[in-house]
């Protein structure tokens, strides 16, 4: 569990099937609530070597990048999202160089790979944004009728729900988590990230997960039902909520590590 302020935490656990976690996650916030977090989690391919190695990698270069001050004071908001978005295109091309150098083979056909999300508070304006699978959200305190995913996932089960497949039947399709982009040595030209942002007028929380927690909980106003759920049985805060959200996980297969981290706002 890392938890540097009460506002904040994150997890990643191992689940019940894998035999090591191949997730990662990178942190870092301010003292005060909503003025300043940067949230990531990183996926490792597990169908590539040594994909442990790259998820680590990937979170900690990304996160050295998101962290560089981005103030918000006397800056228009246009011009503002206008920096966060290059810092994002910045970190996943430096999460990306990070996971390649893990390889220690220029032959392998697989080499070191990851997914790669994140979210960047600044004095409660949230952006949020992905490569690959894993996923930014926000869930507000009020009702589950504004909760939204923050970016889009690239995979197969989403160029399904594009073409109009239900979400259920396009999560559920064959090769639905096959990823269409992803960090590392083979990684696709193009890693600009899927970003939304929106302004927290109101409590809730960003939470950022990788797959082994929304492969059983995935639309928002049904993770949203969750968290409210597991408010109740682990309690309030941000550590207790993440704990909470992996013990369900586990306790519905587990079939997949599981990551979560997560920041509370109360504007």
């Amino acid at each position: 569990m890392l938890s540097p302020h009460s506002w904040v935490a994150g997890i990643s656990d191992i689940g019940r099937r894998h035999h090591r976690n191949e997730d990662s996650i990178a942190l870092a916030t301010s003292s005060e609530a909503g003025a300043r977090a940067v949230l990531v989690a990183c996926d490792g391919v597990s169908t590539s070597t040594d994909s442990h190695l790259a998820s680590q990698a990937a979170a900690i270069a990304s996160m050295e990048r998101l962290t560089q001050p981005m103030p918000r004071a006397d800056v228009p908001d246009e011009t503002w999202l206008d920096t966060a978005a290059q810092a994002f295109a910045e970190a996943a091309e430096a999460g990306s160089a990070a996971a390649a150098a893990t390889g220690t083979d220029d032959d392998d056909p697989t080499p070191p790979s990851c997914t790669f999300a994140a979210a960047v508070v600044e004095d409660n304006l949230v952006v949020g944004g992905n490569v690959g699978d894993s996923r930014v959200y926000w869930i507000p305190a009020a009702g589950p009728e504004r909760a939204v995913q923050l970016g889009q996932d690239d995979s197969m089960a989403n160029e399904l729900i594009r073409h109009g497949v239900p979400r259920d039947n396009a999560e559920n399709a064959p090769n639905a988590h096959a990823i269409t982009r992803w960090l590392g040595r083979t990684a696709p030209p193009d890693l600009t990230p899927r970003l939304a942002h929106l302004m927290a007028e109101e409590a809730g929380w960003v939470l950022v997960c990788t797959d082994g927690l929304w492969n059983y909980c995935s639309a928002p106003a049904d993770l949203w039902d969750l968290v409210q759920r597991v408010r109740s049985s682990h309690g309030e805060s941000p550590a207790e909520i993440a704990a909470g959200l992996v013990d369900f996980a586990n306790d519905s297969g587990g079939h997949d590590n599981i990551s979560v981290v997560l920041a509370a706002l109360a504007p």
